[in-house]
């Protein structure tokens, strides 16, 4: 029997182990994954989530970890991977939703699975399953191209493997009953308002919403104030953007747990809190509180605090002398850029990348690198130089390459750390100007957004001067909204 028979044998029975086990014989190259995830992409991806942020900020994470995971996995040589654990919230594609009993209030299906595939292919496959979406339009692109060297023909060495995207005929769409998702996409975007019109349709929504939070606004404030002062904490943050009746709930919970158990409670005494997903300690030396965790959990966490704050010390020494041997650069990490990291991952990256430079004589001059900065990335497979200035580096990467780029980046790097600096006061500087010249109660922005968007969107907002922004809670975001305590969320490149 032909592989290409043998594939669509296997597609036909819709087995999910017995097409893994004959497909992972081909290799799967980067275009094809993303190729063959299209409807995937096209039911989660946070553009089609504008009015629901909660959605869109866990798909944008999940996104950009299931990203690394494929990175990882295509890296030469590579052999596994952490396992990793991923949440979407799924739209459902097709013009009558099979699974009704199964839709959240919002419309959308929450999917939560593991991955601990070994290849790319069989990430695809456990990916589109777990959301139970087809894996039938891979049937082509599994027959095509290349074969494997366990069988079969194979490309001449220095060809060009043939690879055609697939594009349906809008007939397929007809037929099956499945939305075009590129129509669809292209529609969203034509009918997006223009920011007059919605202002005037939303201002008094907003201004209702936001007086009726004002009350849970001040709690809010004192119950935060009140806590730091009792417990000696430098800060209380919260890694969602969770509401001011969900955020006053979780103070309220540690504020109860402080009557109750108020020894347990001696060891945050100078340290941050960050109410996120998960419990432990982060990168940054914030101590997480888990929401979902019980006041158990918490104490626990609270007593293994001294284990973590040993640990902390030990990133931090690694740190140094990571940077001694890499001519002065500074190893930092950007909790804002991606999903929190746990500081036992961090330390555990920390600890391979320095065991992997001890043996090299890297010839960098000790001070050579002096006032730039890197960040460790357990999950990329190249180097690279992000605009804001700072060097991406992979936890594998070779050290001869490494100093290479180093020496020939070098300069560009302090360009972008000058301009990060300028964009960053000059940033500051017109918030401030938009808050006092447009009477806003508040501007602030997501962390998505950066400096460069932020600040010609403050400047049109200057120019357009509506009236109707008076006391309003203006957030800086990707998508129009109105938040359940009355901020109102705007694209950074509103239309006028």
């Amino acid at each position: 029997m032909s592989m290409t028979s043998m594939l669509r044998c296997a597609l036909r029975v819709d087995n999910k182990y017995a097409a893994a086990h004959i497909i992972q014989k081909r290799r799967l190259s980067g275009a094809e994954a993303i190729n063959a995830l299209r409807p995937f992409y096209f039911a989660v991806h946070p553009d089609f989530f504008g009015q629901h942020p909660k959605e869109r900020e866990v798909n944008e994470n999940s996104l950009k970890r299931l990203n690394g995971y494929l990175e990882n996995l295509s890296k030469p040589g590579a052999r596994s991977v952490k396992p990793t654990k991923l949440t979407f919230y799924v739209r459902d594609t097709k013009a009558k939703a099979d699974m009704e009993q199964e839709l959240l209030p919002s419309g959308f299906r929450s999917v939560s699975f593991t991955l601990q595939t070994k290849d790319v292919l069989s990430t695809v496959l456990d990916v589109l399953q777990s959301c139970s979406l087809s894996v039938e339009h891979m049937q082509g692109l599994k027959a095509s191209g290349q074969h494997s060297p366990s069988g079969g023909a194979r490309v001449p060495n220095g060809a060009t493997p043939f690879y055609r995207p697939i594009k349906w005929d809008k007939s397929y769409y007809t037929f099956t009953g499945f939305r075009d998702p590129e129509e669809e996409l292209q529609h969203a975007k034509k009918v997006e308002p223009s920011f007059s019109l919605w202002l005037r349709k939303n201002e008094a929504e907003a201004s209702r919403k936001q007086k009726a939070s004002q009350p849970r606004r001040d709690e809010l404030q004192r119950l935060k104030t009140e806590l730091c002062e009792k417990l000696g904490l430098t800060d209380i943050r919260w890694q969602r953007s969770w509401g001011m009746a969900h955020r006053c709930c979780q103070l309220q919970s540690l504020s109860r747990l402080a009557l109750q158990s108020p020894e347990a409670l001696h060891q945050l005494r100078g340290h941050t809190i960050l109410y996120s997903d998960q419990s432990g300690m982060n990168a940054s030396g914030y101590v997480m509180l888990g929401t979902m965790d019980v006041h158990h959990h918490w104490t626990k966490l609270f007593e293994r605090l001294p284990t973590y704050r040993s640990l902390f010390q030990q990133t931090e020494w690694l740190k140094e002398r990571i940077s001694l041997l890499l001519g002065g650069v500074q190893v930092i990490h950007v909790e804002r850029l991606g999903p929190v990291l746990p500081l036992e991952e961090h330390y555990s990256t920390l600890n391979h990348f320095h065991k992997r430079l001890l043996p090299q004589r890297m010839a960098l001059h000790p001070r050579s690198l002096q006032g730039l900065t890197m960040t460790l990335e357990s999950g990329r497979s190249s180097i690279g130089l992000h605009e804001m200035g700072h060097f991406m580096i992979p936890a594998i990467c070779d050290p001869v390459q490494l100093r290479s780029f180093f020496q020939t980046q070098a300069n560009e790097a302090r360009q972008r750390h000058k301009r990060r600096d300028r964009l960053e006061a000059e940033e500051e500087d017109v918030v401030d100007t938009c808050v006092k010249d447009l009477s806003l109660a508040g501007l602030c922005k997501e962390p998505s957004v950066s400096a460069s968007q932020m600040i010609p969107c403050c400047r049109r907002l200057l120019e357009d001067r509506s009236p109707l922004m008076q006391g309003l809670q203006l957030r800086i975001s990707h998508f129009y909204s109105v938040m359940q305590d009355g901020d109102l969320c705007i694209p950074w490149d509103w239309k006028g």
